[in-house]
């Protein structure tokens, strides 16, 4: 029926928030744990990956919305970009194994 499928849509609009809620949450976590969450220099870009933020335009305004808006303060929020990269994870896997194999013998 259609209100059935109202609800699956609003459960479905639910989940959603809290996923880029809990997203957002943890990418702060990740800035505080390298310094980023405070006015610096430079700007700092977090790669994202996955189409759930490429192809679900409500997942990716709440994300952007909750670490930009709410999560960060306004000189920090401005240098911080989500930017989306094709295979980003791939990508991060690969850094955290060379540096992993450099300070190996540290």
């Amino acid at each position: 029926s259609l209100d059935q499928k109202k609800l699956i849509v609003k459960i479905c609009e639910m989940v959603a928030t809290r996923g880029a809620r809990l997203s957002a949450a943890a990418i702060l976590a990740i800035l505080k744990r390298l310094g980023k969450d405070t006015a610096k220099e430079g700007e700092t870009v977090v790669a994202v990956d996955g189409a759930l933020y490429g192809k679900y335009q409500q997942f990716k305004s709440c994300l952007h919305r909750t670490l930009l808006e709410e999560l960060l303060e306004e000189p920090v929020s401005k240098k911080v970009v989500l930017r989306q990269y094709k295979d980003a994870s791939g990508i991060g896997a690969a850094l955290v194994a060379a540096s992993h194999s450099i300070y190996r013998h540290i």
